[in-house]
C-alpha cells in the first residue's frame, strides 16, 4: 500500500494545486451531473479537477477499457465510446471533450469567467498526461465487481493521493458512485487530519459536504466511503480497498 500511495503522490505533485482548492460555484445543479469516465484518463482527470474546484457533486459511471456495464450506455447516449462524457439532466446537455465540459461547468454553474489556467487547455492536457504516467494502467481496465443495489458515496477531492487508489479500484470494478466534492476552502484544511486532531483544530469550511461529514463522523478526512447498502462508513484507503474487495469483489 505504501508504494501505491507514493506513486499517487507523484501524480498529485505533478498537477500542482489543481483539484484541491475550492471556490464554490454560484449555483448547484438540482439533479446530480452524470460523468462517464476512466480514472487515469488525462482528459477525464482535468474535468474531475474542475468538479473539485467548483464544489460540484456528480454521479460517476466508471467506463474502463473492456468494461461492459457503462461504456455501452455512454456510446448509446452519445454515439461514440469517447471519454469523458458529461450528461446534465438539468439542462438536457450531453458533452464530449474535456475543455468543452469545463467551459460548460464554469458558464452554467460557476457563472464566472474561465480562469487563465483552464484557458490553457493544451498545456493542462499535457500536464495531466504526464502526471498519469506514474499510475501506469491503474484505473484503466475492467476487473468487474458485483453491482451494489444503491450507489456508494465517496467524499473526495481530485488531488488527494489517498483518494486516488479508491477511485481507481471503483473504476476497475465498474462500481458507480456519487462523488461528494470536498475541496479545501480554508487555510486550516491544509493541515493534515492527525495534526488537526492533535491540536483540536476544526476548520470552519464553507462547503456543505465538509460540514455534513464533520457532523456525521466528527472529523473530516479524505477519502471517506459510505455504503448505504450496509450502512458502513470508512476512512483510510487501505480499509476502503479491503472492504470493496470483500463486499463487491468476484
Amino acid at each position: 500500500m505504501a508504494g501505491n500511495i507514493a506513486t499517487s503522490m507523484v501524480t498529485t505533485l505533478l498537477r500542482g494545486t489543481s483539484g484541491i482548492q475550492c471556490e464554490p460555484a454560484a449555483t448547484a445543479p438540482a439533479m446530480l451531473l452524470q460523468l462517464y469516465d476512466m480514472e487515469n484518463c488525462p482528459y477525464c482527470r482535468i474535468v474531475r479537477e474542475v468538479l473539485t474546484e467548483l464544489g460540484l457533486d456528480a454521479e460517476i459511471y466508471p467506463s474502463p477499457k473492456g468494461g461492459t456495464r457503462f461504456r455501452p450506455i455512454a456510446q448509446e447516449l452519445g454515439g461514440q465510446a469517447q471519454f469523458p462524457f458529461l450528461v446534465d439532466p438539468n439542462t438536457g446537455t450531453e458533452l464530449y471533450e474535456s475543455m468543452a465540459i469545463i467551459d460548460y461547468l464554469f458558464d452554467t454553474y460557476a457563472q464566472r469567467p474561465l480562469p487563465l489556467k483552464w484557458k490553457l487547455g493544451p498545456l493542462q492536457k499535457f500536464s495531466s498526461t504526464l502526471a498519469g504516467v506514474s499510475r501506469a494502467r491503474r484505473g484503466m481496465r475492467a476487473h468487474t465487481g458485483q453491482l451494489p443495489q444503491q450507489m456508494l458515496e465517496l467524499y473526495s477531492f481530485e488531488g488527494s493521493p489517498y483518494a486516488r487508489p479508491v477511485r481507481e479500484r471503483l473504476c476497475e470494478m465498474e462500481i458507480p458512485y456519487v462523488l461528494r466534492s470536498v475541496g479545501r476552502t480554508e487555510l486550516q484544511e491544509w493541515v493534515l487530519p492527525p495534526v488537526r486532531k492533535a491540536l483540536n483544530i476544526t476548520p470552519d469550511s464553507q462547503l456543505e459536504n465538509r460540514q455534513n461529514l464533520q457532523a456525521a463522523e466528527g472529523q473530516i478526512s479524505v477519502p471517506y466511503l459510505f455504503d448505504p447498502n450496509t450502512d458502513t462508513g470508512l476512512f483510510e484507503s487501505a480499509d476502503i480497498l479491503a472492504y470493496l474487495e470483500s463486499q463487491y469483489g468476484t
